[in-house]
Formats: C-alpha cells, sequence, structure tokens
C-alpha cells in the first residue's frame, strides 16, 4: 500500500471557470469539485485554500493581452494565481461542439513553463449530453501540452445530470484522485526532479524559469552572429591564404 501520509499541511487548489451565465453551471461543477476535494483533504488532516479565477470578467483585458503580447495587470494577477497553486480545476462551457474560445484564449495566455506537473481535473458543461467528450477530446491534449497531469477521471455535466447520483459520484472520484495528488505531493516531486530536463521559454513568467542576460550563452555560433561576429572563431596566428 502506499504511503498517503500528507507531504504539506496546507495546499492551494485555483479553479479556472470560463461560465460567463448568472447563475453558472461550469460554475457550479467547479465549486462542488473544489469542496468535495477540500472535505476529503481536511478529513486527511491537510488544510485547502480555493483561489478561483472568473474568465468572464476578464474577457476584455485577455482579449487585449493577446493583441498587444503583453499581459494586462489583472491577468498577470491571474497567471500569479496560478504559479502559486498546488493544483487547478479548470472548468468551461461547450459552444458550437467546443471548449468555450474564452477558455481558449486564456490558455494562450499560459506559459508553457507554469503548470509543470501540476495535478488538474478537466470539467465541462453544455446542453446535451452529446458533448461529452469535448472534455478528453479538446481538453486533456490542451493540458497535456501545458505538461500538466491530469486526473483519470474527467466530469461533463449536462441540464439531466444535475438530478443524478451519478454526477455526484463522479465529482468525488475525481476529487479523490487529486486529493491523492496533493496529499503525497507528487506533482511538485515530478517538477523539482525533472525540472532542468526540459526546454524552457525565456522571458518566461514561471518562476522556476526566469533567466536573465548572465544565463545567455554568448559564445555559439547564432549569438556570435547577433552580435556582429563571426560564426566560428578565428584562428590563432597567420592564415594560408591561396
Amino acid at each position: 500500500m502506499s504511503d498517503l501520509t500528507p507531504a504539506v499541511g496546507v495546499v492551494t487548489i485555483a479553479v479556472i471557470n470560463a461560465g460567463v451565465s448568472e447563475p453558472s453551471s461550469t460554475r457550479l461543477l467547479a465549486d462542488r469539485t473544489a469542496q468535495k476535494t477540500v472535505d476529503i483533504l481536511e478529513a486527511s488532516g491537510t488544510t485547502a485554500t480555493v483561489r478561483s479565477i472568473d474568465l468572464g470578467p476578464l474577457a476584455t483585458d485577455i482579449a487585449q493581452s493577446i493583441v498587444s503580447g503583453m499581459l494586462h495587470a489583472k491577468v498577470r494577477a491571474a497567471m500569479e494565481l496560478l504559479a502559486r497553486a498546488d493544483a487547478v480545476i479548470a472548468a468551461t462551457p461547450v459552444y458550437k461542439a467546443g471548449i468555450s474560445g474564452l477558455f481558449k484564449s486564456f490558455a494562450d495566455l499560459i506559459d508553457n513553463d507554469l503548470l509543470i506537473a501540476t495535478p488538474v481535473v478537466l470539467a465541462a458543461t453544455g446542453g446535451t449530453g452529446r458533448h461529452a467528450m469535448v472534455v478528453d477530446d479538446q481538453l486533456r491534449p490542451l493540458f497535456g501540452f501545458l505538461r500538466t497531469i491530469p486526473v483519470p477521471t474527467s466530469l461533463y455535466a449536462a441540464p439531466e445530470d444535475w438530478a443524478s447520483a451519478d454526477l455526484g459520484r463522479r465529482i468525488a472520484r475525481a476529487a479523490q484522485e487529486l486529493s491523492v495528488m496533493l496529499r503525497t505531493g507528487a506533482g511538485r516531486q515530478i517538477a523539482d526532479s525533472n525540472w532542468n530536463d526540459h526546454t524552457h521559454q525565456f522571458g518566461g513568467n514561471a518562476v522556476r524559469a526566469q533567466r536573465s542576460l548572465d544565463d545567455v550563452d554568448f559564445t555559439t555560433d547564432l549569438m556570435r552572429l547577433a552580435t556582429g561576429g563571426s560564426a566560428r572563431p578565428q584562428a590563432d596566428g597567420p592564415t594560408d591564404a591561396r
């Protein structure tokens, strides 16, 4: 049996909610998942804090950040919240058989290094059960690209699911999977042990990936050319020109 002794006493869970209606079924699904995870963790002696990132109020700031190539202050604050999170619950509505454009736009702004090995619960809501596979077909590859660790159980809720006990069981299963990752600290251990083996983005906003000019190797052929030198160092002494 694996050792499930809590690796840390306090954890932070970030909830990304792309629901824009009021009330929002997407927010409800994310909140139920977060609360179930908190209950499981606290029963094991681990304190959990939930911080929410509601994308609706950030829609204009997200669009401006994409167009300008620079993060708006409110978007930067959301990224800093993600950077400090030990786990993420990502929830989006489904429109036109796909994830929300608002959710995808926000994801496009996430630094590739920001969520490496972070445990994630993937969730979506939609108007029909026919779109249930959107979570695994679109969200799972997206968070795989970001090098996160999505838990095995994904969540999807159509209108008819809210009265079903099965939805509650699936939420509990996903919450249990996330709590195990958090209690063991597996994601953090994976990130710590493998961090230097990843290719990182220069100038990114992930704390461990931040680099200065001191980290740049100016001796490479490309950097010598960029700084006005020749591709290869000149040999010492006279050359035999013919």
